[in-house]
């Protein structure tokens, strides 16, 4: 036993011998091993522009001149804003706030479920249902009456029904607020009567109403004509009917609310759908009584400007690589190894990829592009799909999306061994 032991310590000793003579020789030899090897930087900046050629719409165009005091339009699908005035301005929302409570309502409750009437949402001020304390119904039936009509009764039923509480369901909307990108939102009723801390902006109510027409249950709600219910026990009967007349005044139209308080005037949010294009837009405070039609003329006036000036294109699909023979239409360049090789070869340089799915509404004379930032070089170990950099998609010189760059293979650290081996060759090719 003890003269295995000496064997292998004599041994070890050899080596550290042999390579403490060998490595100065060869230490240049060493270090280019280690070391990367010399790549090609990646660009800073690269365009993706659609060529528009004949596209519809003019650069530049003119900005619509609205009634609203705060206004947008939003891109449905990429949620992007496209023009805006007062867009960030907190102000108050009146019944929009309605879109909030239905799609909480859809995404936590049962609609089967039963809504048992408080006294406290039976109080409720107009316009009402006109619910009684006591009385039951199906949440089903009261997202109708919440959306076609705008009932503030049936509104507060709902939340206590969802939330336990109007506070604990305001509590719900100011979460998924926040989730959603809101950034100047607070909700304090479920109903959108006026209240201190109850506000949006216009920006951040386009997104709202962006998220909820993902959702089919709510469009099939907001863009019915009529509906017609009971309470459980079937005493009492109600058709509700839509007042949105926005769905019959304007082509494409897919709704989606209004609103009128004293504090926050005419509100609409509304939505359109031509061609593959999705248009959100929010029109505040658009007047007062007796102008009722404001928001509609405002309405149908950023609808016009986005379907005259914007078309749909797409930017980036699917995986983009530096990997040889893999989709590389932007160009990535491989990035350099310190201390590290890829397993089973002796290529000293990193392929980096990324996935993105981007479509987009983009007017004459935008400018598009995307912003790689990854290191020039990175030490090993490196794991495949580990990140490595961003890449960030930029319109006008703003950045709207990142998606992550990443390794597209494994990189191991060069070893004791690989260095033995490499000195060896220098002795014996074959070692």
């Amino acid at each position: 036993m003890l003269a295995k032991v000496t064997s292998i310590v004599l041994t070890i000793l050899s080596i550290i011998m042999l390579l403490s003579v060998l490595y100065p020789a060869y230490n240049d030899v060493v270090r280019d091993f280690i070391s990367p090897l010399p790549c090609e930087t990646n660009p800073a900046v690269i365009d993706i522009s659609p060529a528009y050629g004949d596209a519809s719409g003019t650069a530049n165009p003119d900005t619509p001149s609205l009634y609203a005091r705060a206004w947008c339009l939003m891109d449905g699908e990429s949620g992007r804003v496209l023009i805006s005035k007062n867009g960030t301005s907190p102000m108050p929302m009146a019944s929009t706030t309605k879109i909030m409570t239905c799609i909480l309502a859809l995404e936590c409750g049962d609609i089967n479920s039963v809504v048992n009437v408080s006294s406290y949402a039976a109080s409720m001020p107009d316009v009402q249902l006109n619910i009684k304390a006591g009385e039951q119904y199906y949440l089903k039936d009261l997202l109708y009456s919440l959306m076609l009509e705008s009932h503030n009764d049936t509104a507060v039923a709902i939340a206590e029904h969802i939330g336990g509480s109007k506070e604990g369901f305001a509590q719900m909307m100011n979460e998924k607020a926040e989730a959603l990108g809101c950034t100047s939102t607070h909700f304090i009723t479920p109903n959108g009567l006026d209240a201190d801390g109850h506000y949006t902006t216009a920006e951040d109510l386009c997104l709202i109403a962006s998220y909820a027409i993902q959702n089919p249950e709510f469009l099939s709600i907001i863009s019915t004509d009529s509906y017609s219910f009971s309470d459980i026990n079937g005493s009492k009967k109600y058709t509700v009917h839509n007042h949105d007349s926005f769905l019959k005044m304007y082509n494409g139209a897919i709704g989606i609310k209004t609103g009128f308080t004293g504090k926050a005037g005419y509100c609409f949010a509304g939505a359109a759908q031509r061609d593959g294009r999705t248009l959100v837009s929010s029109v505040l405070a658009s007047g007062w009584p007796p102008n009722k039609s404001y928001k509609w003329s405002d309405t149908k006036s950023l609808m016009n400007y986005g379907f005259n000036n914007y078309n749909k294109y797409t930017l980036l699909s699917g995986t983009y690589s530096s990997a040889e023979n893999a989709q590389n239409p932007l160009g990535l360049k491989p990035i350099g190894i310190v201390n590290g090789n890829k397993a089973g070869s002796t290529n000293k340089s990193l392929d980096i990829s990324f996935t993105a799915e981007c479509n987009m509404l983009l007017a004459k004379g935008d400018n598009v592009s995307v912003a790689v930032t990854v290191p020039e070089n990175i030490t090993a170990p490196v794991a495949e799909g580990e990140i490595v950099g961003n890449a960030s998609l930029m319109v006008n010189g703003t950045a709207l999306y990142d998606y992550p760059v990443t390794a597209a293979e494994n990189i191991v650290p060069i070893s004791l061994k690989d260095v033995i081996f490499l000195i060896c060759g220098q002795f014996l090719p074959n070692c």
